[in-house]
C-alpha cells in the first residue's frame, strides 16, 4: 500500500481546504467549469473519471470468472451482501438518519439529493482497493480477482436499474437518461477500452508489460482524483462553511453500513464453512463502495452544488481509515474464525 493511499484521507481534507479556498476565491472559474456540458454531462469531470476509472479496470482480467465454481459459496456470500443488502441497507439508513435524526439540523432543500447520494455509493462494489484490502489481509487473490470481474460484469447491468428503483422507493425522480448516460459513460465505455487495452498490452508484450503501464498511470489516476475532489468542494465551499457539521452527519450511515455490511458477509462466510482467506476479502469487497463512479453519476445526475455529490465524497474521506479498521478486525479475528474446520 503505497504511501498516498495510506494518507488518502489527510489528502482528501487538503482537498476541502483547497477547494472551498479557491471556490471563494475564484468563484467564475467554477461556475464556467459546471457549464461546461455535452448532455447534460460535465465534461471536465467526464475526463477526470476516464483517467480514474480506466487505469483500475485495466487490473481486471474478465478471464478469471472460469474460477467462479471453486469459490462458489464465497461469491455466492460476496453477492448477497453487494446487491441484495447493501443498496437497501444504505437506502434504510439515509431515510433514517437524514430524513429523521438529522433532519433538523441539514438544509431542507437537500434531503432527498444527500439520499439520493447515499445511495449511489451504496449501489456500485469497490472496483480498484479490495486488491490493496485483500492483500494487507492475506487474502486469496484468485478469489479477490475473479469477485471483482463478476461484479464488474453485474455492473453493467444492474447498476441503473437498482439506483432507479432504490430512487424511487425514495420518492425521488430519477432521470432515466441522464443515468442510462452515466452508464454508458462511466461504466461500458471505460469497461471496453481498459479490456482492449489490457488484451493489446498481453499480446504484444507480458504481464510485466501490463505492470509497467499501470505504474506508469498509477500517478495521474490518483492526480485525477485529487482534481476532482477540488472542483466538488470549490461548488461545495459555501455549504460547508455555513454548516459544517454536515459531513460528519452523512458519515453516520456509510461508518454503519460498512461495519454492519463487513460483519454480515464474514459471519456468513464461517457459518458456511469458508476458509479465512476468501472470508477476508468476501468481507471486504462486501463492505467498500466504488466511490469513483459514484461521485462521477452524482455530478451528472444532481450536479456539483448537490447534496448527492457531496454525500458521494464524504465515502472517499472516511473510505482509508474505515477500510483498514476492517482489515484489522478480520486478521486478528482469524483464531475465532477458524475454530470450526473450515474448507475452500
Amino acid at each position: 500500500m503505497g504511501s498516498f493511499e495510506r494518507n488518502l484521507t489527510w489528502w482528501v481534507f487538503g482537498c476541502i481546504a483547497a477547494g472551498i479556498a479557491l471556490g471563494q476565491a475564484f468563484p467564475a472559474f467554477f461556475k464556467a467549469v459546471g457549464n461546461f456540458k455535452l448532455a447534460e454531462v460535465n465534461l471536465p469531470v467526464a475526463a477526470l473519471i476516464w483517467l480514474m476509472i480506466v487505469p483500475m479496470l485495466l487490473k481486471v482480467d474478465f478471464g478469471a470468472l472460469h474460477e467462479l465454481k471453486r469459490h462458489s459459496r464465497g461469491i455466492g456470500v460476496t453477492l448477497f451482501i453487494n446487491w441484495a443488502v447493501k443498496p437497501f441497507s444504505m437506502a434504510l439508513l439515509g431515510w433514517l438518519f437524514v430524513r429523521h435524526v438529522f433532519a433538523r439540523w441539514l438544509p431542507a432543500d437537500q434531503l432527498d439529493s444527500y439520499v439520493a447520494g447515499l445511495i449511489l455509493l451504496a449501489a456500485a462494489p469497490c472496483t480498484a482497493m479490495v486488491f490493496v484490502w485483500s492483500n494487507l489481509s492475506e487474502g486469496d487473490a484468485n478469489f479477490t480477482l475473479t469477485q471483482v470481474a463478476l461484479n464488474d460484469a453485474i455492473m453493467l447491468f444492474a447498476f441503473a436499474p437498482l439506483v432507479a428503483l432504490l430512487l424511487g422507493l425514495s420518492a425521488i425522480v430519477v432521470p432515466w437518461e441522464t443515468l442510462a448516460t452515466s452508464v454508458v459513460l462511466y461504466i461500458l465505455v471505460p469497461v471496453v477500452i481498459a479490456q482492449l487495452w489490457r488484451r493489446s498490452l498481453l499480446r504484444r508484450g507480458s504481464p510485466s508489460s501490463l505492470a509497467e503501464v499501470l505504474t506508469r498511470l498509477h500517478p495521474v489516476s490518483l492526480s485525477a482524483l485529487l482534481l476532482t475532489l477540488v472542483l466538488l468542494f470549490g461548488f461545495q465551499g459555501r455549504q460547508i462553511l455555513d454548516q459544517p457539521l454536515v459531513i460528519a452527519m452523512l458519515a453516520v450511515p456509510i461508518l454503519i453500513q460498512v461495519f454492519f455490511n463487513s460483519s454480515l458477509a464474514y459471519c456468513l462466510n464461517r457459518w458456511l464453512g469458508v476458509s479465512h482467506s476468501v472470508a477476508c476479502p468476501s468481507a471486504l469487497i462486501g463492505a467498500s463502495n466504488f466511490f469513483e463512479l459514484a461521485v462521477a453519476t452524482a455530478i451528472s445526475l444532481f450536479g456539483f452544488e448537490s447534496g448527492a455529490a457531496l454525500a458521494t465524497v464524504v465515502g472517499v474521506l472516511i473510505e482509508v481509515p474505515v477500510m483498514l479498521l476492517v482489515v484489522r478486525f478480520v486478521t486478528r479475528s482469524k483464531h475465532w474464525y477458524e475454530r470450526r474446520p473450515a474448507s475452500n
